[in-house]
């Protein structure tokens, strides 16, 4: 094997465990003989354009286990979206730069950005191999049974509600939580894994993959606090109506757009905040709080599943494989394969990139409120270890005296 360089980069939100695919990426080459170097470029596609590479062959095994644990995006990351003349810009400089196997961890975009840059290659004559290594908290990457970064915020999701309802027991009332996601509602589905009692919450769970009607919402939410005193309520932040329109932008007098026209739903609590004050304002009720899970769900350092870690770590040593002894460019993806095992696939570039995933019509009840069994044996697993519990008293109740009411 010829002297060769490798260059990595990472792109999109950060994750728990997208730094595990990364010193997937580094410790796997270094076992190759013929690799000479291995560059990381700082935010992503942004630093390839600006040339703001670091040696990564200079880093020690030991501290790249260490940033390997660490959540976030150790090179920095970037949402720049690149079209076809900026991906025209990335392969001038990987060419420019010898670069033979280039890797970029990342979700939807980012897999289209490799696309595009292979394509590039190809047309050039240019030997480039270019793999796609997924990473997204939403879920919604096709060909996947599941991607890196998702069970860990599944976890924090789950383990977030799990609480919200012991305050919300504690202290009745109605609380509603906003949950990242946009047009995939896997991460909102995950609050239900937080249940344990028939009575806890959330009681009601609202998805993008099903149509949301303000009234309907409204009665639900009057049905709970009549049936349990109380109502918890999970909210993907990407819920629409039957035009498509997001209720944020329904309900907000002024909207924010992000860089690419699309309304800005992570961010800020309005959406928790506007559904609060409909309820208020409609159903009379007095004790009603919101929330927005927000950034939290992508990095939270003490809520890592160890069954998502090794998996990030799997795909990025796998891309690795791939590239060596492969003959063809993709994105490596995860199939499962039992209860609980997986296997990595090469695909072609063009199965994933520009593509969106969402739930399967069997995760979600008829009564589009709610989550089947069939996403909680799908989701259990993937949560990892050592996931907390919770308890209650065995109330022995003690005759009045005086027969006075609350």
């Amino acid at each position: 094997m010829p002297a060769a360089k490798i260059l990595v980069a990472q792109g999109g939100g950060p994750t728990a465990v997208i730094n595990q695919s990364l010193a997937g990426v580094v410790l796997e080459a270094r076992r190759f003989g013929g690799v000479e170097r291995i560059y990381g470029a700082r935010h992503g596609v942004r630093g390839i354009v600006n040339e703001d590479f670091v040696d990564l062959t200079q880093e020690t095994s030991h501290n790249l286990e260490l940033v390997a644990a660490t959540p976030g995006s150790a090179l920095g990351s970037t949402r720049d979206k690149p079209d076809l003349k900026y991906c025209r810009q990335i392969f001038e400089v990987l060419r420019a730069h010898g670069i033979d196997y280039f890797f970029y961890i990342g979700g939807n975009d980012s897999s289209d950005t490799v696309r595009i840059v292979s394509e590039e290659a190809h047309k050039a004559g240019y030997p480039l191999r270019c793999i796609h290594i997924p990473k997204t908290i939403d879920n919604d990457l096709v060909g996947n049974d599941h991607t890196p970064g998702f069970p860990s915020a599944a976890r924090f999701v789950a383990q977030a509600f799990a609480g919200a309802n012991l305050d919300n027991a504690a202290l009745p009332g109605v609380y509603v939580a906003v949950v990242m996601g946009r047009h995939a509602g896997f991460l909102t589905a995950a609050s239900a894994l937080g249940k344990k009692f028939p009575d806890d919450g959330p009681h009601l769970i609202y998805l993008p993959e099903r149509t949301f009607v303000i009234e309907k919402f409204l009665s639900d939410v009057k049905a709970t606090q009549e049936r349990y005193g109380r109502c918890v309520v999970a909210v993907s932040e990407g819920i629409h109506d039957a035009t498509g329109q997001p209720i944020l932008a329904q309900l907000a007098k002024q909207v924010e757009h992000d860089a690419h026209g699309n309304v800005q739903l992570s961010g800020s609590g309005a959406l928790a905040d506007l559904l609060c004050e409909e309820i208020k304002a409609r159903l009379g009720l007095k004790r009603v709080r919101g929330d927005t899970l927000g950034y939290l769900q992508r990095s939270f350092i003490g809520c890592v599943s160890d069954v998502d870690a090794r998996e990030a770590r799997e795909v990025g040593e796998k891309a690795v494989q791939y590239a060596m002894w492969g003959q063809r460019d993709g994105s490596v993806t995860i199939k499962r394969t039992g209860f609980y095992s997986v296997d990595y696939e090469l695909v072609p570039l063009t199965d994933v990139a520009g593509k969106t995933r969402v739930m399967e019509d069997i995760y979600i009840t008829a009564s589009g409120t709610d989550i089947t069994d069939a996403f909680r044996l799908y989701l259990r697993p993937l949560l990892g270890s050592d996931m907390p519990d919770a308890y209650r008293l065995r109330p022995a109740p003690v005759a009045r005296v005086l027969n006075r009411k609350d």
